[in-house]
């Protein structure tokens, strides 16, 4: 089985030397899952184990141990090389939207012009483009204008003076005004519990649950003095252990959480969870402009060709790229329809979300005002748990075995390590 991505990533931002807790904060795992992972990381990656006289176990990777499983894992090799693959995939499935849209407004419109100045022509053979080509040929070069490259980079540079914030090429901004960017949340439970985990560690591996309600949902209004089931999934995470107060009160302490392999400094983060409401679009103001009025073309051309089309025999007549286009016009409707329905009913769904999450984030920064003013009660709690509060951090003097080197080796060193340590007391004592 390929390891993890996530404990590979984990490892490497916190510079290849780490403990469980270390692992489990960064990624927001579970303890035993990250126990497990490292155990495997290590055993695959030929990394080494580090024993503290504490007991503590540090777990020390080499920095080329991506290139170490590459070569022993075929099917981490076809991960990297699919998600390259995919990424040009995607990207043409991304500008295909764009295309067939275009492609759509100038099939129907170049099947309207002909089956028009067909029509004409049967009439008067002398005025057979009189009643449409005044018309018909200002409207082509401008509408094609409109989707060409020259427009897009006309609109491009127009857009850069008005200074909008968008990145995305005319392709790329039709994909977003159908189906958006995704989810800006994604990751919601990753920051979730990777917070949870920083607000341990801070506290030095001790909270009380009303430090950690602001990270959480759905908490009943009740949460500051009684219910407190919302904190056993922490504790099963984190491997936490709860401790009563003589008042009756509960805290909460995590061990694995308590030991790290490097000093670091206290992180800032925010008071709460906030989950980032829903955009409609990436795309600049006048790019979604373009792309609706594009649509709505689109849409209004394909009816007026169905029209036309009606009776069938236009397409008989006329035969090739009007009978083709009659073979696939209900694919061209349908598309004109989709077009424009999937961002409208995206629309009102984003509405309709992003007032749930409004709610939700509503109550977070309720949960953390409550913790930020705590009244006695709530204090004498915060200051009972300080009491479980411990920090250790494992350097190369706490280690009594590390898998780097052999045994023997290790036992000799610790040795003189002694000595020496019982020489420099000796000096000190006899200079006094």
């Amino acid at each position: 089985m390929a390891p993890s991505p996530t404990i590979m990533q984990a490892v490497e931002k916190l510079g290849y030397r780490v403990t469980v807790g270390d692992v489990a904060t960064q990624a927001g795992l579970n303890v035993g899952e990250a126990n497990q992972s490292l155990l495997a990381l290590a055993s695959d990656a030929g990394g080494h184990l580090q024993v503290a006289d504490s007991g503590d176990i540090v777990y020390l990777f080499p920095q080329n141990f991506r290139a170490i499983l590459r070569n022993k894992y075929f099917r981490l090799r076809l991960q990297e090389w699919w998600k390259k693959v995919w990424s040009v995939l995607f990207y043409l499935i991304r500008i295909s939207f764009g295309i067939f849209l275009t492609v759509s407004i100038a099939l129907i419109t170049v099947t309207i012009f002909m089956i028009i100045t067909a029509a004409n022509s049967d009439r008067d053979g002398d005025n057979r483009g009189s009643s449409f080509g005044g018309g018909g040929f200002f409207y082509f070069p401008n509408l094609f204008w409109y989707l060409s490259p020259n427009y897009d980079t006309h609109y491009q540079e127009r857009r850069r003076e008005r200074r909008e914030e968008s990145n995305l090429n005319f392709f790329e901004a039709v994909f977003s005004f159908l189906f958006g960017d995704g989810n800006p949340n994604a990751n919601l439970e990753e920051r979730r519990w990777q917070e949870i985990a920083t607000v341990i560690r801070n506290n030095r591996g001790a909270v009380v649950a009303e430090q950690i309600a602001p990270y959480l949902d759905e908490i009943g209004e009740g949460y500051t003095r009684e219910y407190e089931d919302y904190m056993l999934p922490v504790l099963t995470r984190f491997n936490g252990q709860p401790g009563v107060s003589p008042e009756g009160q509960i805290v909460y302490y995590f061990p694995e959480l308590q030991v790290s392999a490097v000093k670091k400094r206290r992180h800032a983060i925010s008071d709460h969870l906030e989950e980032f409401p829903w955009r409609f679009s990436a795309a600049s103001s006048g790019q979604i402009m373009l792309s609706a009025g594009l649509g709505v073309l689109n849409f209004v051309g394909a009816l007026v060709l169905g029209r036309l089309l009606s009776d069938g025999t236009v397409a008989a007549q006329l035969g090739g790229l009007v009978a083709f286009v009659q073979g696939i016009y209900w694919l061209l409707l349908a598309y004109g329809a989709g077009f424009l329905g999937i961002p409208l009913l995206r629309y009102f769904w984003i509405q309709w979300r992003n007032r749930k999450i409004g709610d939700r984030n509503r109550d977070r920064i309720f949960r953390a005002r409550l913790l930020a003013s705590p009244d006695a009660p709530l204090q004498q709690k915060i200051n009972y748990a300080q009491q479980f509060a411990a920090e250790k951090v494992i350097g190369n003097e706490d280690l009594v075995y590390s898998s780097e080197t052999d045994l023997l080796d290790q036992e000799v060193e610790r040795s003189a390590q002694i000595d020496a340590e019982w020489k420099k007391r000796l000096e000190r004592g006899s200079g006094e």
